[in-house]
């Protein structure tokens, strides 16, 4: 006879598998929004940080930079860890320790130290975020399961754009002046992580099960090492080198990473041949649903992240707007993004994969309307004029995000749940950063001979290509989810 055993949002026996309840998938959510949030909130803080620390351009470039290569190189590992030990307790562990490195980079001295910081920041958030999706493969099914993976594409949009909007305010209302001085707002933007962190690590305590793989597979050494060194080659030139000046390391590191990524793959081939357990199992890519929705992620992120920064920097430098305007004039895009993305589920069991064409074909008005209305009425730009294409961008944007990340998981084995959401978010956070380092480098680069409202008119119209991309893989794939 099974004992039941009730906890708050969650319930199971012992003889059943565990169960996220409500409660569960509230925290869950809760730190998922906490690393995609960090990743965008220091957009608009960076020339407050900038003043206050004497940081160079070169330094501000790392604040962020370095928190984005260590959360996209640490994350496959942070799943494969889940899938060992329990994903509950790399939850917690990882909520802990972006707990406290939050602390440490709004109480930084120095640039560097928050440099050091951030980077620190970035390893915990790649400890936290695997076990998101992978508790929600593991300890829900059937419609409880497409409902949490709408919500949690919901909670991941919101959150990149919520990032900026919350960034300006925190750095605007300067709530710790009174300890720090004057233009220290920017160090609120970390130390509102505490709180959140307290309330999260109690909810998880009580609310979140623990799960794990039934047949526990190690580490692979070689393979953590060879991704690692692969993903550093590709995104630390791409991010740092137009601040750089593009040095020769640069390019050397460009051109290493076709060699590296080929000496990965062969490793973690290798592994699989002899039946030892690879870091990302080549196996994983034969599940056409997974491989084909990786590949939509790429244009989907590298758009998104460029877009961001880039209206970050327009809106503030150029159009001269403060960061609470410049952060409010996105919230239609954040606020219709979260109401769309919630009838998502409904959509995909009626019409399938299609929504994914529709919401591409949608963010397309969107992101060309934004487009006319810069060329037309800058500098005057701000919550009204952006208001029309923002709102249309949100809505297929949010037809696309969460039925993509639904997409990539719906055939990964239980059982593999660590790895899976490890290589889908790996894939979905390099996107990200490689989204600022192009579209970011290209704004940049043009505004000095043609001027930031010509530059970033012609940034838009190329996320517009990008969109199209995405809308044109989106037919290739499988009708239905699972």
């Amino acid at each position: 006879m099974s004992t039941e055993i009730t906890i708050p949002g969650q319930v199971r026996t012992a003889s059943a598998p565990p169960v996220l309840g409500g409660l569960g998938l509230f925290t869950v959510l809760l730190g998922a929004a906490l690393p995609l949030i960090d990743f965008f909130i220091v957009n608009v803080a960076l020339p407050t940080i900038g003043h206050d620390l004497a940081a160079s351009e070169s330094v501000l470039e790392l604040v962020v930079s370095g928190y984005g290569l260590a959360y996209a190189v640490l994350l496959v590992l942070g799943g494969r860890l889940g899938d060992l030990f329990g994903r509950r307790r790399l939850f917690l562990g990882g909520m802990a320790a972006f707990g406290l490195t939050s602390l440490a980079c709004g109480l930084a001295p120095t640039a560097w130290t928050l440099v050091a910081a951030r980077v620190a920041q970035g390893a915990a958030s790649a400890a936290m975020l695997p076990q998101v999706l992978a508790t929600i493969q593991a300890a829900t099914s059937g419609q409880r399961r497409a409902k949490a993976m709408g919500l949690y594409g919901a909670t991941a949009g919101l959150s990149m754009v919520a990032g900026q909007i919350l960034g300006g305010v925190l750095v605007a209302a300067t709530p710790l002046s009174f300890l720090f001085g004057a233009g220290t707002g920017w160090r609120s933007v970390f130390l509102v992580n505490v709180p959140v962190v307290l309330v999260g690590l109690f909810l998880a305590a009580r609310a979140v099960p623990e799960t794990r793989s039934p047949n526990p597979e190690p580490v692979d050494g070689p393979g953590t090492v060879l991704l690692a060194a692969s993903l550093l080659a590709l995104l630390a030139p791409l991010t740092e080198g137009r601040s750089a000046g593009w040095p020769l390391w640069t390019w050397l590191s460009l051109a290493a990473f076709p060699f590296v990524a080929a000496a990965f793959y062969a490793v973690e081939r290798g592994a699989d041949r002899r039946g030892r357990t690879p870091l990302v199992p080549p196996s994983l890519f034969r599940l056409v649903s997974l491989r084909r929705g990786l590949v939509m992620i790429v244009p989907f992120s590298i758009g998104f992240s460029g877009f961001m920064f880039v209206i970050a920097v327009a809106l503030q430098q150029g159009a001269g707007l403060g960061p609470v305007r410049a952060g409010l004039a996105l919230a239609p895009m954040a606020v219709v993004f979260f109401f769309v993305s919630l009838a998502g589920p409904r959509l995909v069991t009626r019409y399938g994969t299609r929504v994914v064409t529709a919401g591409a074909g949608i963010q397309a008005v969107g992101v060309g309307l934004m487009a006319l209305v810069a060329w037309r009425s800058w500098p005057d730009l701000g919550l009204v004029e952006l208001l029309p294409g923002a709102a249309i961008a949100g809505a297929g944007q949010a037809l696309q995000l969460p039925v993509i990340f639904r997409i990539v998981l719906s055939e990964v084995p239980t059982a593999r749940a660590g790895v899976g959401s490890g290589v889908m978010v790996t894939t979905q956070q390099s996107a990200l950063a490689l989204g600022v380092a192009t579209l970011g480098t290209l704004f940049l680069s043009l505004t000095p001979g043609l001027g930031m409202r010509d530059a970033l008119v012609t940034t838009l119209l190329v996320q517009l290509v990008g969109v199209a991309l995405t809308g044109l893989l989106s037919l290739r794939l499988p009708r239905t989810v699972g």
